[in-house]
């Protein structure tokens, strides 16, 4: 094992190659509400919380009541979206206004900038919740493209649009970081 110096590290210390290796996280089973877990079988999929879809039972993943629950997550995710890039719109049609001074102008040319780098990540977000929504019509959503594996609902909740697996994900990000993109 060769010692190599840790950049990261305040003090100059070293550590070999072999316990420098990321592990994956322990996987945690998400705690389950006890209270909520039969709540899903009255409500409309579109009416259920993150709690009670977290507290569904394992053998009910990716049923038509998640399906219908993540449907309606990515819907009204999809509806801010436009919402906000109307008001982007009038916030631009707005600013118009020609200002004399040299510094003002930068100022608000800067803000401008700001705004439309947001809308270009939210609209490349749209285009992955229309690809997720299709994925639900195929009966796709919820399992990984990689591996085939179930994403889990405690994934899918934080990010409704994921389409890998945490391990996969994790794969995917270290070969960026080993080899680029």
């Amino acid at each position: 094992m060769i010692p190599t110096h840790s950049p990261d590290a305040a003090k100059a210390s070293y550590s070999t190659i072999a316990e420098r290796v990321i592990a994956p996280p322990p996987h945690v089973a998400a705690k389950k509400d006890p209270k909520l877990a039969n709540n899903w079988k009255t409500k409309p999929g579109h009416e259920l919380t993150d709690e009670e879809v977290k507290a569904m039972p394992d053998a009910e993943y990716m049923n038509e009541k998640q399906l219908a629950f993540f449907r309606h997550k990515l819907s009204v995710l999809k509806q801010d979206i436009h919402n906000s890039a109307g008001e982007t719109t009038e916030h631009l049609r707005e600013d118009t206004v020609v200002v004399p001074d040299p510094a003002d102008r930068a100022t608000i040319e800067e803000e401008h900038a700001l705004e439309l780098r947001t809308r270009d990540r939210e609209r490349k977000l749209l285009k992955k919740i229309e690809q997720s929504i299709a994925r639900i019509d195929s009966g796709d959503y919820g399992y990984c493209d990689e591996t085939g594996e179930a994403i889990g609902v405690g994934r899918l909740i934080a990010r409704p649009t994921a389409n890998l697996s945490l391990e996969a994900q994790q794969r995917r990000e270290l070969k960026q970081k080993m080899f680029g993109d």
